[in-house]
């Protein structure tokens, strides 16, 4: 399978840039990584991302998590896993990605938005929040230029 086109970000130089920028400040924010990627993983899988779900699973092993965390990513709410702080941000996570898109409801309810909270400080949320819906912005490019799993961008 081969892409329909080079990946926008990188055919227009300023705006990777930006995106470089945005997320050097999201892994700057005091977030844990994991939490980072469980949470861009998950996204990417809702979203039916295949070159996200590969970058952050590879991303994952690199950090060190283990098949049991990564494999039962889409299975958060019933797998032993996951802490309380990383189950509230993988609630976010969905919340963002798929609440908003399928306009089901307030897209972050107050007793989830109260968890998250709970778990992390407002840097750290922000960090959160920012990288969920870059994540999101990465799957939908990808699904419109048709990337496949693999890839070396740029």
């Amino acid at each position: 399978m081969q892409a329909r086109m080079k990946n926008p970000a990188y055919v227009l130089p300023d705006g990777l840039t930006g995106i470089q920028t945005l997320l050097k400040s999201v892994y700057s924010a005091g977030a844990s990584q994991e939490v980072l990627e469980l949470t861009a993983l998950r996204a990417s899988q809702i979203n039916g991302c295949s070159a996200c779900v590969h970058s952050h699973l590879r991303n994952l092993k690199k950090a060190g998590e283990s098949d049991e965390r990564i494999g039962n990513v889409a299975a958060w709410q019933e797998a032993p896993f996951y802490t309380d702080a990383e189950r509230a941000a993988l609630a976010l996570a969905e919340a963002m990605t798929r609440n908003m898109a399928d306009r089901s409801g307030e897209a972050v309810p107050d007793d989830l938005w109260d968890a998250v909270a709970d778990h992390y400080d407002e840097k750290q949320l922000s960090a959160i929040i920012l990288n969920i819906a870059v994540t999101n912005m990465f799957n939908r490019l990808n699904a419109t230029i048709k990337e496949p799993a693999g890839q070396n961008w740029g």
